[in-house]
């Protein structure tokens, strides 16, 4: 009997453990803000166990009349492709505590492509640091939860 107890008791406390993990990790899903002159608004969404983001929402979505294009893509290919629904973010795992990283975010101002991670100040302020080769060489930026 004493055995049953504590086997469920365990079966229980891991189930609420895995839940809460569950939800903490799924706090970043949803609309942000972007900082700056030309802000965006990026929408964080899961598959499978990865968060990825696209461009939802531009402060200027236009060029000269047209939308604007992601004419820096280093693929030729993809330079007339709008930015506007662009997956910008890639990759990113929730590490159990209080961090995504293993992600990629792609800069469609340059082209270019930074390894990344993410970490919440709190519930209305994601911290999201890009980098080339090691963290200690990038940039933070704070993005701030929209509605």
């Amino acid at each position: 009997m004493r055995f049953k107890f504590v086997f469920l008791t365990f079966i229980f406390l891991a189930a609420a453990l895995y839940a809460f993990t569950q939800n903490k990790a799924d706090d970043i899903i949803g609309i942000w803000l972007t900082p700056g002159d030309n802000s965006a608004k990026i929408e964080i969404y899961k598959s499978g166990e990865r968060f990825y983001g696209k461009i939802v929402w531009m402060k200027f979505p236009n060029d000269n009349g047209k939308p604007k294009a992601d004419s820096k893509n280093p693929d030729k290919t993809k330079q007339n492709k709008p930015r506007l629904g662009l997956e910008i973010m890639k990759g990113f795992k929730f590490n159990g505590e209080d961090e995504w990283r293993s992600g990629d975010i792609y800069d469609p101002e340059t082209g270019k492509t930074y390894s990344a991670y993410m970490y919440m100040k709190d519930r209305n302020f994601l911290k999201l640091r890009g980098y080339i080769g090691i963290s200690l060489l990038g940039r933070t930026e704070t993005w701030t939860k929209s509605n």
